[in-house]
């Protein structure tokens, strides 16, 4: 099983069709074909659960989407955010590390706390010798992400 922390530009292709979406619901869907288990696990910040729904509504003030679009979409991604995806909590500690990212790195405030989530849930990840994979289409957040020591992937480069 791998394991990715998806930011909220990677947890929005899942549900939006855009370049890297083939590739983000690759990884997202793929189950095990003997227990169809999912192969992976997918992580996502408290965080997303604002962001991603601003997203979608975004896409639809600027008409690329319907509202109807719009409503199916946020009720996928509230049901996939119990059920496919495994939330981190914002704690006090990761805003202090986001605020500290932000003035090592050019990030906005819930990218610093995408990021801080990240770097804790890896931290525990390592000692258990397993590898995460920081997931975004933000380039900013993902140089950040690769100074700071974590795999990083950007679903653009996968067309």
């Amino acid at each position: 099983m791998a394991l990715y922390f998806f930011d909220a530009s990677a947890i929005v292709k899942y549900f939006h069709n855009e370049p890297g979406t083939a590739w983000i619901k690759q990884l997202v869907d793929s189950r095990d074909t003997t227990s169809v288990a999912r192969v992976n696990q997918i992580c996502i910040a408290d965080a997303s659960l604002a962001e991603v729904p601003a997203a979608f509504a975004i896409l639809e003030r600027g008409g690329r989407i319907s509202r109807y679009v719009r409503d199916l979409m946020y009720d996928k991604f509230l049901k996939s955010a119990s059920n496919e995806f495994q939330s981190s909590q914002i704690t006090t500690e990761h805003a202090f590390a986001a605020g500290e990212l932000t003035q090592k790195y050019p990030l906005r405030g819930y990218d610093a706390i995408q990021l801080a989530i990240a770097l804790d849930l890896n931290r525990d990840l390592k000692q258990q010798g397993v590898t995460m994979i920081f997931v975004s289409g933000d380039h900013a957040l993902l140089q950040a992400a690769r100074a700071e020591g974590l795999a990083a992937e950007n679903p653009f480069d996968h067309k």
